[in-house]
């Protein structure tokens, strides 16, 4: 028996209309716009901080609530709000190359000489410039032209008054004879290595205390031991290169740093102690200006760095601190240990260091 023509009509595109009534069927969700709800929330919350205030506003204006106070201040508000949304144009013509709306401020006028203060220079006095990067010269400490006309006793005077007052400070003068065997030593031996002697208690058990006559108790016969290096550079004064035949050709610094910092850090290690040597009076007074620094909290006071710097003035002028076996030995341990010789004794050193008085 054949179906009938509407069964299969029915049968043939049953699925296919369920397919399409599937495909065609949509779904709608509410959609909030949370800008709204924000802003609506924050109005309602601004207006209860500031309704005793809106609605003594609105009574001394005749308005009977805040809201037909809103309706008078309607139109302001608008145009608040649309004013202060709107981003400022620019005029095209004071900007032809920039299309930012946003203009640096102008820069500001310079004062006129109306304006300036009675007897005030136009132009400050420029500081002196050096020709060492990182070393101050002698003029920024002292006034050269002036202390060039002074007898050396007051050279000396002033240079060590002009230091007086800072606590980590090193100062001395040194005759230019003394300082050129000094860097005629440091010239073959740069680099060099000084102890600094300790007290320790006569039982080992650590530092004693020092009073101010001394330590008190005890045996020097610790030390720690500190690097030296000596840096040759150009005259700090850029004018000494045109002077001619000078004995201010240089500018020497020295700089101490721990041992055992420079074993780990190398040339990165910080130094506790730095010395420059000032030549510019060295034609004129026949002298050399020292100055240096002791840097707080780096394991060295400012007596210390004075004894390392005492140190090294004895080491390094050998020929000035007479002969004998003293002289020797301390030209011998600057030699082995510039050489690198495994003869080099770290007791020897700290004997003749000892020695210093």
């Amino acid at each position: 028996m054949s179906a009938s023509p509407s069964l299969v009509i029915r049968r043939t595109i049953g699925p296919s209309t369920s397919l399409l009534r599937t495909q065609s069927q949509r779904r709608y969700a509410r959609v909030h716009d949370v800008r709204f709800v924000t802003t609506h929330r924050d109005s309602e919350r601004i207006l209860e901080k500031y309704r005793d205030k809106l609605e003594q506003k609105a009574k001394q204006e005749g308005h009977e609530t805040i809201s037909s106070l809103k309706e008078a201040y309607a139109d302001k508000i608008k145009n608040y709000k649309s004013s202060s949304s709107t981003l400022p144009t620019p005029h095209p013509q004071s900007t032809p190359s920039s299309h930012s709306p946003f203009q640096p401020p102008p820069p500001p006028s310079q004062p006129t000489s109306q304006a300036a203060a009675p007897g005030a220079q136009s132009k400050a006095p420029s500081a002196p410039k050096s020709n060492t990067p990182g070393i101050r010269p002698l003029s920024s400490y002292l006034d050269l032209d002036k202390v060039s006309t002074l007898p050396s006793k007051e050279v000396e005077y002033i240079w060590r008054l002009r230091h007086a007052n800072d606590p980590l400070s090193l100062c001395a003068v040194v005759p230019l004879e003394t300082y050129n065997r000094i860097y005629r030593t440091a010239r073959n031996h740069p680099q060099f290595v000084l102890p600094l002697p300790r007290p320790t208690a006569e039982d080992g058990s650590g530092d004693v205390k020092q009073s101010p006559q001394g330590f008190e108790g005890g045996e020097r016969s610790a030390a720690d031991i500190h690097f030296l290096q000596w840096g040759f550079h150009p005259p700090a004064d850029p004018s000494a290169s045109a002077k001619g035949k000078t004995a201010n050709t240089h500018t020497s610094t020295v700089l101490f740093t721990h041992l055992a910092a420079f074993k780990v850090h190398g040339s990165y290690a910080q130094p506790h102690t730095t010395i420059t040597h000032h030549l510019d009076l060295a034609d004129s007074h026949g002298l050399v200006l020292l100055n240096g620094s002791v840097v707080k909290g780096r394991g060295v006071s400012v007596e210390e760095g004075r004894w390392l710097l005492m140190c090294l003035q004895r080491f390094y002028d050998h020929e000035g601190h007479g002969g004998g076996i003293g002289r020797e030995k301390r030209q011998g341990l600057l030699e082995k240990f510039s050489k690198g010789d495994q003869g080099f004794n770290l007791e020897e050193l700290v004997d003749e260091a000892e020695k210093i008085s």
